[in-house]
């Protein structure tokens, strides 16, 4: 510590055939070099073309190597990285002298290394990098090829650097956000589409609604209530219970329990206690809290199912506690398997495996029971209008409001309110960017939450004045088809952004988005079919019905 070193020979190497043909694939990959020195993961600083004053955009890791051509020459050759300049950043202590650790910087360089003489292990002297004769490598003058019988020496200088970082706020360099105008606008951008939504949802409510019950209530003769027409005619059938009933409570259910595990997570996110110091936490959180949140999709799916009078709770129940994670865990390990036979390190261990297991049977199935009986035993919420015995028949509907065209209509704006924020997301994911503005994330959330209420309202009010009262698995469908534009649009940013050419990579790839995209429509579908929930059970409790 605090203690330069330069020119330091780590190990000489000569390539074999194999070990040549390797390096060329990881440089043609982009693979990076990762390390961590006092929990800081390696940077290489980057400054700004557009920018000089701006402070250095951090590239998480090193490069292996890079591609370039000689002066005057057409081939392209594969430079391997085989001397990094570390620079150690420390904040003093002025009254005890300790220094810690802030930052963590290196500059990576090619250089064909010389030597006098024979090969002394660590105490040969390099003719390219030698500190005696102030012979420094500061740039890559003479390349290091990447080429099978040729030698590859490794070496390093390590340099400290005061530094007037706080310990506490060292991670703020690495998190500094550079694109915040973007965020806004994507903020912003989301905000009109709510406006726009509002806007409609009040004029509905107002406007269509106010006048539709004060005439409805207003109706005195048999003459005029038989002409009766709108949403007002099928006040017997709004509230009969849909086909598969018990499948809309378990995604009804599930939809319960992600949206409270992310409005935790993000609360515990913004309130900084998910450093991101604490490798994976945010999944662990995620992870804890999901099973957790089982009281509440166990409650949620019993409450609706006893609306519709049903009496098979516990088949229910274990529907709610296995469907969603089964699939998810299904197709997790398939993915997971496919990693392992890549005898790749980004496998998940077997023994997290079974603890994630562990978790799933031991915390969250038990606690979907403990919120399904308490749930199932209060009385069944009574509707506002009786249902009668013969469902009436449903008139033919414009083409418009045929179930597939408003569903898919639907999902447009809520995926739209999202997919600027889904953008930052996707790149720090798979682009290995740092991502850490929850504060947004919240915002967009908040709005995603609006969006999806709002535009189910507006197609359930459509779908009732045309008579059509089927508006249970609608309104769910109607939101959530979100989701399907979320796949689409990870496909094109696979497509578009992403340079991929291994299957395998491919298939992690949709696989993991398509996780993503069924978690989201059970989110947004939840959402939609509660607001048409609170919706019906408003309008159909202001007329007067005879």
């Amino acid at each position: 510590m605090r203690e330069p070193k330069l020119c330091q020979i780590v190990c000489r190497t000569v390539l074999s055939q194999e070990g040549e043909k390797d390096f060329k694939e990881k440089i043609d990959d982009e693979y990076r070099i990762n390390m961590i020195l006092d929990n800081l993961p390696l940077v290489v600083p980057i400054k700004r073309l557009d920018d000089q004053e701006a402070p250095a955009v951090y590239q998480h890791g090193v490069h292996v190597g890079v591609k370039g051509q000689y002066s005057g020459s057409k081939e392209e050759k594969h430079f391997i990285h085989n001397h990094f300049s570390f620079l150690v950043k420390y904040h003093r202590d002025a009254n005890t002298d300790l220094a810690r650790i802030v930052a963590f910087e290196v500059k990576p360089y090619s250089i064909k290394h010389e030597y006098d003489g024979d090969w002394k292990e660590n105490d040969t002297r390099l003719k390219t990098c030698d500190p005696h004769s102030r012979r420094l490598v500061v740039e890559s003058d003479l390349p290091q090829e990447v080429e099978a019988g040729k030698e590859i020496i490794f070496t390093y200088d390590a340099n400290f650097e005061e530094s007037d970082i706080k310990w506490a706020s060292r991670w703020d360099s690495y998190l500094l956000m550079t694109d915040d105008q973007i965020h806004w606008f994507s903020v912003v951008n989301s905000l009109m589409i709510v406006l726009f939504l509002s806007g409609m949802v009040a004029m509905i409510m107002l406007r269509t609604l106010y006048r539709d019950i004060s005439k409805y209530n207003q109706l005195e003769s048999q003459e005029e209530a038989q002409e009766e027409t709108g949403w007002k005619l099928v006040h017997g059938d709004v509230f009969r219970p849909p086909a598969r009933a018990d499948l809309l409570c378990v995604y009804v259910g599930t939809g319960v329990q992600f949206f409270g595990m992310l409005l935790v997570t993000l609360l515990f996110a913004i309130l900084g206690l998910l450093s991101p110091s604490n490798r994976g936490g945010l999944m662990t959180a995620m992870l804890l809290v999901w099973a957790l949140m089982g009281v509440l999709a166990g409650y949620a799916a019993a409450r609706l199912y006893r609306g519709f009078r049903g009496s098979e709770w516990k088949k229910v129940t274990v529907k709610t506690a296995l469907m969603f994670p089964g699939a998810v865990f299904a197709v997790f390990f398939v993915l997971n398997a496919l990693i392992w036979g890549e005898r790749s390190s980004g496998a998940v261990p077997f023994t997290t495996m079974t603890a994630l297991v562990l978790l799933w049977f031991g915390i969250s199935v038990p606690l979907v029971f403990v919120g399904s009986y308490h749930g199932f035993r209060k009385p069944a919420t009574e509707d506002p209008v009786r249902t009668n015995k013969i469902p009436r028949p449903i008139p033919e509907q414009p083409w418009y409001m045929n179930p597939a065209v408003s569903v898919l209509i639907g999902g447009i704006l809520p995926f739209g309110a999202v997919f600027i924020e889904l953008f930052f997301i996707l790149t720090s994911i798979w682009l290995h960017q740092f991502y850490y503005i929850f504060g947004f994330l919240f915002v967009v959330f908040a709005i995603l939450v609006v969006t999806c209420a709002e535009i189910a309202i507006v197609l359930c009010y459509f779908q009732l004045c045309g008579e059509d009262y089927e508006w249970w698995w609608r309104s769910y469908l109607t939101a959530g088809s979100s989701a399907l534009y979320l796949f689409l649009y990870a496909a094109f940013y696979f497509f578009t952004k992403l340079d991929i050419t291994k299957i395998v990579s491919g298939v992690l790839y949709f696989g993991y988005m398509l996780i993503a995209s069924y978690a989201f429509f059970v989110l947004t579908g939840t959402i939609g079919f509660y607001a048409c929930f609170w919706f019906t059970r408003l309008i159909y409790s202001s007329v007067k019905i005879d």
